[in-house]
């Protein structure tokens, strides 16, 4: 199975909101969105539900790696410093603990230059159930 092919097209509202996955491994994930005019929040910096949901796209992928389906059930985010409209973000997950039941990952969420945006951590709990392929 390929996860990162399946999550791009099964993962609707990430796709809306212009997050793509562009590499998955059983031990990390790259998810990547341009901050677009859409995303912006009252203040003109970019909504901090879009950058979870980036950092989101990027825990299910390596959470769900093994094809087994994984539901976040706990989510830390700090925010450090804004995105602006034409950031180009990525999201970098990082396995913390494969356990076979509740994985956790770490996200960095960087901008084109490196800077960190945010930091991200989940929990999540593995079912014994296949990830749904449609």
């Amino acid at each position: 199975m390929n996860i990162q092919k399946l999550l791009n097209k099964t993962d609707r509202f990430a796709a809306y909101a212009g997050c793509w996955i562009t590499e998955v491994d059983e031990q990390h994930a790259v998810a990547v969105m341009t901050v677009e005019e859409k995303h912006l929040n009252g203040g003109n910096v970019c909504q901090g539900g879009a950058l979870f949901t980036l950092a989101d796209l990027a825990i299910a992928a390596v959470m769900n790696y093994r094809g087994q389906l994984t539901f976040g059930i706990q989510n830390n985010i700090m925010f450090v410093t804004s995105a602006r409209q034409g950031d180009v973000l990525t999201a970098e997950a990082v396995s913390v603990c494969d356990h076979h039941k509740i994985p956790s990952v770490e996200v960095r969420v960087t901008n084109q230059t490196g800077q960190l945006i945010c930091h991200v951590t989940g929990v999540g709990y593995r079912k014994a159930v296949a990830l749904p392929t449609e």
